[in-house]
């Protein structure tokens, strides 16, 4: 299949890896050229210029860029030189209403739009182990499934247009709740002068038992924080989901907390730290959440 493949970050890099070494034909853009000639180097594919020359004949065109403003951008650069009836997949975290837009936009010239965002984050992009939930056309999906089947683990078609999105959004609400929940009881084990790693293996084994849990405890006990999904990443994910929920009616007071928690983190300097140093809040001695907590 020939496919193009926009935004080659952190995550897309790996996974139009993934696909060139599956035995695709995969031309790839960047917004930095040197990031799309050091991926074809690497994965050997082909490096494009332009948004254009990556989707010209394009069978498959996959996204992966930062934002609704540049999914409009990419997409309606693309859509003129794709193949007739070319299925495009956006893997970009996005609102549920610029997925519908683009879906609308792309049924007009005969190609077909599919919200697919993913979970999994950068280490499940390099194992090729990400989870995507999809919304839009079935049939669209089952033509680009085969292709995604070479990063993802899983692949649930979520319902129509916005799906996708809506279901990422139910996933970083469940994920705030969790590592704030975590950054506390580190907080308390620490406080209470118990051995966090013996803390671990008492709790680690029973409900207590989480993704973050088994995979942020130890980290967050020692202040480590410069890996992982960025807090500035999760900002923008939860603005998206508080955006949504005023439209629906939903109540997440929680949600809504966390968030200016991870905007007393990025004041910290933790723009780019993992999600997990919320638990930096609790342990810097100056900062005002540690003292409402003592």
């Amino acid at each position: 299949m020939k496919i193009g493949f926009a935004g080659l970050g952190v995550m897309g890099a790996p996974m139009a890896g993934h696909l060139q070494r599956a035995g695709q034909q995969v031309t790839g853009f960047n917004r930095s050229p040197d990031k799309a000639s050091a991926w074809a180097s690497a994965a050997g594919g082909q490096a494009a210029a332009t948004v254009a020359e990556a989707a010209a004949g394009a069978e498959l065109f996959i996204l992966c860029v930062g934002n609704d403003h540049d999914v409009r951008g990419v997409v309606g650069q693309a859509l003129p030189y794709l193949a007739d009836g070319a299925v495009i997949v956006d893997h970009t975290t996005t609102s549920a209403v610029v997925a519908r837009e683009m879906a609308a936009l792309a049924e007009t010239s005969g190609r077909r739009f599919l919200d697919a965002p993913v979970s999994g984050g950068q280490a499940g992009a390099e194992r090729g182990q990400l989870s995507v939930m999809v919304g839009g056309d079935p049939a669209a999906l089952a033509t680009a499934s085969a292709a995604l089947e070479a990063y993802a683990k899983a692949i649930r078609h979520m319902g129509p247009s916005g799906s996708g999105q809506l279901t990422k959004m139910v996933n970083q609400i469940a994920i705030a709740g969790v590592v704030q929940g975590l950054a506390e009881a580190v907080h308390f084990a620490q406080q209470a002068g118990l051995d966090t790693d013996a803390v671990y293996e008492a709790v680690s084994q029973g409900a207590a038992q989480s993704w973050q849990m088994d995979n942020r405890w130890k980290t967050a006990a020692k202040g480590e924080f410069a890996f992982g999904f960025a807090v500035d990443w999760m900002r923008k994910d939860l603005g998206l989901v508080l955006d949504e929920a005023r439209r629906n009616g939903s109540v997440l007071g929680l949600t809504a907390l966390v968030d200016q928690f991870y905007a007393e983190v990025q004041a910290m300097g933790g723009s780019r730290w993992d999600t997990s140093s919320l638990a930096a809040r609790l342990q810097a001695p100056s900062s005002s959440a540690a003292r409402g907590a003592k």
